[in-house]
């Protein structure tokens, strides 16, 4: 991605955190990155194309930076501890990008249900370690789709102990509570 791009990219993100898709302009995103709107056209057709390649490159980035973690793990409790240290440093990394997951996952139009669809892809690929992990006998049975979205659910809420608390996460703490809440009641 050229620098050009990046900066609609990330402004765009930035904004539609901030004020919602409805509520953010072209020209608010033109006015921030500081081009034309033709120079903007010429890296995306439109305001939904940037939300599309927001939720695409977001959920990209999330299961591949999975698949690279947990392809050197055997152990599915250690995969998921891995799976969780990766998205909260994507939460506190990318929190606008979560932001507009989770505003955008309510409802039914068009924009919603792909946002359901690439947050269900994700929750999908933790759902597969799950799975791994209770066939192997090193997890307790259980519905593994709960249990991913559980954990999914999980480290969200360390984004929203973010904004109440407006303090940055600490990433330890917060694996240290995984570890007791979440691969306590898991782990066989």
């Amino acid at each position: 991605m050229n620098r050009t791009k990046r900066k609609i990219f990330e402004a765009s993100m930035k904004l539609f955190a901030e004020k919602g898709y409805d509520a953010t302009s072209v020209e608010e995103i033109t006015a921030t990155v500081g081009v034309a709107k033709g120079t903007l056209y010429y890296h995306f057709s439109s305001k939904e194309e940037i939300y599309n390649f927001l939720l695409e490159e977001g959920t990209k980035l999330l299961i591949n930076n999975i698949d690279l973690k947990v392809s050197k793990l055997k152990n599915s409790i250690d995969k998921l501890r891995a799976v969780v240290l990766l998205q909260l440093r994507i939460i506190s990394k990318y929190q606008n990008l979560i932001t507009i997951y989770l505003s955008q996952v309510w409802g039914n139009d068009t924009r919603n249900q792909k946002c359901q669809k690439y947050i269900n892809d994700y929750i999908n690929k933790i759902e597969e370690i799950v799975i791994e992990g209770i066939n192997k006998g090193e997890l307790k049975e259980g519905n593994s789709g709960i249990i991913a979205s559980e954990i999914f659910a999980f480290t969200c809420a360390g984004l929203m102990y973010r904004i109440k608390t407006n303090k940055p996460l600490e990433l330890k703490e917060l694996c240290d509570e995984a570890d007791n809440m979440i691969y306590g009641l898991l782990k066989k």
